[in-house]
């Protein structure tokens, strides 16, 4: 079993940054791939950035390229989501989840794929 706490997510103005945070305990932190999912109304769970067990490979979604940056420290079982350049169509809750299968490639865009999910962290961009 893991468990997945975010938080960080607030309410900006568009162009401004946001650091989101997940705290994960349960099995060890360092065997699995990690990744940034957002979900707005309406819309179907969206995969935005992911990172390998080692953080070796990182993966973007196109929409948030060179704006967001993911990052993990496994020796505080802790990955973040650096956003930068905010849009209102960042709009979304966002959940950090865990892969427990991936081994040491890099992470999969897959939602269906990850195995275990925080309760999300709501970021409303306004603009």
């Amino acid at each position: 079993q893991v468990q997945l706490v975010e938080s960080g997510g607030e309410l900006v103005q568009a162009g401004d940054s946001l650091r989101l945070s997940c705290a994960a305990s349960g099995r060890t932190f360092s065997n699995y791939a990690m990744g940034w999912l957002r979900q707005a109304p309406g819309k179907e769970r969206e995969f935005v950035a992911g990172i390998s067990w080692s953080g070796a490979f990182t993966v973007y979604t196109d929409s948030v390229k060179a704006r967001f940056i993911i990052s993990r420290d496994n020796a505080k079982n802790m990955v973040y989501l650096q956003m930068n350049g905010l849009k209102p169509e960042d709009t979304a809750v966002y959940y950090c989840a865990a892969d427990l299968s991936r081994g040491s490639g890099p992470p999969t865009q897959r939602a269906r794929e990850y195995d275990y999910w925080g309760q999300g962290t709501q970021v409303t961009v306004s603009s």
